[in-house]
């Protein structure tokens, strides 16, 4: 149901020169489904990072001009910066952000690479996750030499790019597409002006720890191997890279951080963990910042993660999780943490975009009202259904704060976040119903001028019905799994809020019943087909289920409100 979302962080050569960069982000702006992020120049490294997310396909496309437009406006010849580089576009990593796994990923990263090297005819090698062979995971390998070495490396065979010719383009250089995980920026801060304190607490937890010393830590001799190297003594996050340093405009100490795998050292974890480390050694934790964007999944997770140690339950509204998130890692000290501004999922959404769900109680109920047929059934029983389950994820959050019943509070929230899941999901088909009607409304609007124009349209109504037979299906099926939910909360949950868990039920029962209705009527131009009969099958099994089982819950809870006559 969610919507995938992929980022794209390509590094071009060029930090110098405002109007070539521009020219760069204009293209990729100009593809729908993208959103331009950040852009970062830097002039001493004469390199431009920019970051843009979107729909997948819409990213991999908006990297495709990105990459020629940099061919075309950037000269390699003349490029000279502190940064190693080897192209114009020097990389081009692609990073999962939300729904899409590191599997696809590197899908999407191939795609994009054999599009360069084949229509471009730039080098392109592939790195971390999209490589091929071990040696050129790593970014190092593939980039030593740098541009003025390329030559001689593509004469070798040993380094014949993944896709691309093996010529040498003076121009452009090549380029490096990765898959790589998210990277997350991240600064702690201290209550001292002292680097070297905060140095010690940033070796303490980075993944490569300090060097290893005879007799005193800080002034003993350094322990080498048999090479000759420093010996490393780990510190405890594995996947964070760490350094304290002073912010001047502050007045404090922080460690930077780099966590380079959120799922090996969630953002939590690594706070957690620099909280204990620092109390050790007589620091405190004041708070803390985020560099750039975050997914909001990291957010969430930071939320239920603190919850879960509060043994609160975590089937609370997202905005609700990302307000403990931000108290407790302390994200407004310095400046103002606002979720619209630093979570992707947020600065992607189309604010100019129209949704039903973003209106107010009134509001839908007016535009539902009025002459036109859509806000219609079907996006009212999906409506009705989300509130349905919302009102059975209230009892379970009430009965997991209950007083006495603390030692229960884990079962409450299991259920709690079960709800939660429901009702978002049916939250999406009010708009998704409306849509489903457009695209029939759209269908029936096409040319029937020729023999093929009217094949085409016939094709087009057809499957725009089905598509809409499919979606109150699809809210008849959510909204019946949400009576498990019900269900328990009305035999096992708060006995004060019984009658809430009653009233619940009755409204999946409108729900699904109405869903029903919308599944028939649409049904009726094309129920001869197989598909249709399925879903209208299916549809009535599910029905049947609903009225016995809503009936038992309401007969449960009329039997329970007899006590309080």
């Amino acid at each position: 149901m969610s919507e995938k979302i992929l980022e794209c962080v390509p590094n071009f050569s060029e930090g110098r020169d405002m109007n070539k960069i521009k020219q760069i982000t204009s293209v990729i702006e100009q593809v729908e489904g993208v959103r331009l992020l950040d852009v970062d120049p830097g002039k001493a490294t004469n390199r431009t990072v920019v970051t843009f997310a979107g729909d997948p396909d819409a990213v991999v496309e908006a990297a495709f001009r990105a990459v020629k437009k940099a061919a075309e406006v950037l000269d390699m010849r003349t490029h000279h910066g502190e940064h190693p580089r080897m192209g114009a576009t020097d990389v081009c990593p692609l990073v999962p952000v939300s729904n899409i796994t590191m599997e696809e990923t590197v899908e999407y990263a191939r795609k994009l690479a054999q599009r360069i090297g084949e229509e471009l005819n730039i080098p392109v090698y592939c790195y971390e996750y999209a490589a091929f062979t071990e040696e050129r995971r790593n970014l190092a390998m593939v980039r030593a030499g740098e541009y003025e070495g390329l030559k001689e490396k593509l004469a070798d065979p040993h380094w014949k790019p993944d896709f691309g010719p093996s010529v040498f383009n003076a121009r452009a250089g090549a380029t490096a597409v990765g898959a790589r995980d998210f990277l997350v920026a991240y600064n702690i801060n201290l209550n001292t002006t002292s680097v070297r304190r905060a140095n010690a607490v940033a070796f303490d937890v980075r993944e490569r720890g300090r060097v290893k010393r005879e007799g005193d830590p800080v002034t003993g001799k350094i322990v080498r191997d048999k090479d000759g190297n420093p010996v490393m003594i780990p510190g405890s996050l594995k996947s964070v890279k760490a350094i304290g340093w002073y912010i001047e405009e502050y007045g404090i100490a922080q460690i930077s951080m780099n966590l380079t795998n959120l799922s090996v050292t969630p953002l939590h974890i690594a706070f957690d963990e620099v909280c204990r480390r620092a109390e050790a050694r007589g620091l405190r934790v004041t708070g803390s910042e985020l560099v750039g964007l975050v997914p909001l999944k990291v957010m969430l997770e930071a939320g239920k993660y603190f919850l879960r140690k509060q043994k609160r339950s975590l089937g609370v509204p997202d905005g609700e999780l990302i307000r403990i998130a931000v108290k407790t890692l302390g994200l407004n000290e310095l400046h103002p943490f606002r979720p619209e501004e630093k979570i992707i999922e947020y600065v992607l959404a189309e604010k100019t975009k129209k949704r039903l769900i973003d209106k107010t109680l009134e509001s839908f109920m007016n535009e539902t009202a009025s002459e036109s047929p859509a806000p219609g059934g079907g996006s009212v029983a999906a409506y009705i259904g989300a509130l349905g389950t919302a009102l059975g994820t209230m009892v379970a959050n009430l009965s997991s704060h209950k007083r006495g019943w603390d030692d229960r509070w884990e079962e409450f929230s299991v259920w709690a976040e079960k709800g939660k899941e429901i009702q978002n999901r049916l939250l999406k088909f009010v708009d998704e119903d409306t849509a489903a009607f457009n695209r029939i409304m759209e269908a029936y609007g096409m040319p029937q001028n020729s023999d093929e124009e009217k094949e085409n349209r016939s094709r087009a109504i057809q499957e725009a019905t089905l598509h809409a037979m499919n979606i109150p299906y699809q809210v008849m099926e959510t909204a019946c799994s949400a009576l498990e939910v019900i269900k328990a909360m009305a035999e096992t949950g708060n006995p004060n809020s019984v009658s809430d868990a009653g009233v619940g039920a009755l409204a999946i029962r409108v729900a699904v019943e109405g869903a029903y209705m919308n599944v028939l009527i649409n049904a009726s131009a094309v129920k001869e087909t197989p598909d249709a009969k399925i879903l209208l099958e299916k549809g009535r099994t599910i029905m049947d289920k609903t009225q016995q089982v809503c009936g038992k819950i309401v007969e449960k809870v009329f039997e329970s409100l007899k006590l309080f006559d």
